[in-house]
């Protein structure tokens, strides 16, 4: 019977030990996930809104219609 409860003791702290290294795990790769979230909808931005080149000093504005 006290095998049984060491064994079942030992093994709770194994689980416990596997949840927590994986969970440090996702938790480290979690700043570069949101960075490149960032950076994607930046890009999705620039996408969608492409920027006007600025005039030239000797082009004259167009003229309105």
């Amino acid at each position: 019977m006290d095998g049984a409860a060491i064994l079942f003791i030992l093994a709770i702290a194994g689980v416990a030990s596997i949840c927590l290294f994986t969970m440090k795990g996702l938790l480290d790769q979690l700043p570069d996930v949101i960075d490149s979230a960032g950076k994607a909808r930046a890009a999705w931005h620039r996408f969608k809104k492409p920027e006007v080149p600025p005039q030239a000093d000797d082009e004259e504005p167009p003229a309105a219609a």
